[in-house]
């Protein structure tokens, strides 16, 4: 169990691992009171080694680990890294290269939608994970050997998942599903924040356009606002506050003082100014340039049996080849199937039409059925 401080240290050890095949990786981070995850320790793992690096130690120099991560023959593993690249994608301007996700391998092989990392350690290694540390506060010093051993198993067992996980894999020719669903993960606009992408995350009931229009402005101050403050974005306001900024559009502090809500320095002063100009220049956006409303589909309720019968073929499929569900198709994208043979959905590319799609066509032209015999399911042409 080591834990390295020093760079001299540091140094060392990822020279050694830069010249292995593989490196395993993982973060622990805290962002419950941040906007933006703060690291807290970094984990890699190698044959026979493995180190927790101390991010927080004063004066340590992370450029090895950024060195590492950027070399183009060493190939880093990671299990559900979505959070981990928000972090390096942060610390390096771009995302580590070239790497492996065994969350989806594992689902490629049959694990399962979304398999968490215990369940591999479980199921591949029959060992059992301590989950006692999961909420432990990694900005506390010292670190106890407690925390130490919890955050080094996630590399220590990484590297027998991944090798047994790859041998799988290799077993049925799969190689080329992971490869694409890799490089969807590895797109940079995933962890890039643009501020006027922020409205999306709201849910609004009854839009439209105008109000679309001002709700983006709202939430990409909101946005600013928690991001220069290093703030969760409802610290700064709450979503049902934007909505109520947008419907009522207060256009004089009067007006303002009156949205439940809001805080004295929000209703006054700078601040105030601020959200008053971001519901003017939401009233004042040409109704063109504000977001579309999407159309309601008609006679929904017209395709829901088709849908349903569509999961039930997913299900048998996905059991058939030992692939989760959730790589090919989910439950919008069926309904969009359901209703249009052309629809652009994955389900209908590459080797998910190849197991899939083209079933899905077919039974919804009546050239195959599903039936059931003996509390089984079964697929039988027509």
């Amino acid at each position: 169990m080591t834990l390295i401080v020093e760079n001299k240290v540091l140094k060392s050890f990822c020279n050694s691992l830069s010249k292995t095949e593989f490196i395993t990786v993982d973060t622990e981070f805290l962002r419950d009171k941040t906007y933006w995850p703060r690291l807290c320790l970094i984990q890699i793992g190698g044959p026979g080694q493995e180190a927790a690096i101390d991010v927080l130690a004063e004066g340590l120099d992370l450029t090895p680990i950024l060195a590492l991560m950027r070399k183009p023959d060493l190939l880093k593993v990671f299990h559900a890294p979505r959070q981990d690249f928000e972090i390096f994608y942060r610390l390096m301007g771009e995302l580590p290269f070239p790497v492996i996700d065994t969350q989806i391998s594992a689902m490629v092989c049959g694990f399962g939608d979304s398999v968490g990392y215990e369940t591999l350690v479980s199921k591949l290694i029959k060992k059992k994970i301590d989950k006692s540390m999961r909420f432990t506060d990694w900005q506390k010093r010292p670190l106890s050997k407690k925390q130490l051993n919890y955050a080094l198993a996630d590399v220590t067992h990484l590297r027998i998942i991944y090798q047994k996980l790859s041998q799988m894999v290799d077993n049925n020719n799969r190689e080329n599903w992971i490869k694409e669903e890799v490089n969807a993960l590895l797109d940079p606009t995933l962890y890039t924040f643009d501020v006027r992408e922020a409205w999306k995350r709201l849910k609004i009931k009854n839009p439209t356009p105008r109000l679309l229009g001002i709700i983006r402005e709202v939430a990409a101050w909101r946005e600013n606002a928690a991001q220069s403050r290093n703030v969760p974005r409802n610290r700064i306001a709450r979503d049902d506050v934007i909505l109520s900024l947008a419907i009522q559009k207060p256009r004089t502090l009067n007006e303002l003082g009156m949205v439940r809500g809001l805080n004295d320095r929000q209703k006054n002063g700078k601040t105030a100014n601020k959200i008053l100009a971001a519901i003017s220049d939401g009233i004042a956006v040409p109704i063109d340039d504000c977001p579309k409303v999407l159309k309601t589909q008609k006679n929904k309720g017209k395709y829901r049996p088709t849908s349903d019968l569509l999961k039930v073929l997913l299900k048998l499929k996905c059991e058939e080849h030992s692939v989760a569900q959730k790589l090919i198709a989910n439950s919008d994208e069926l309904d969009e199937l359901a209703r249009n043979d052309g629809a652009k959905i994955r389900a209908l590319k590459g080797w998910r039409r190849e197991i899939f799609g083209e079933d899905a066509l077919a039974l919804k032209h009546g050239k195959i059925a599903v039936t059931m015999k003996n509390d089984k399911y079964r697929i039988i042409n027509i």
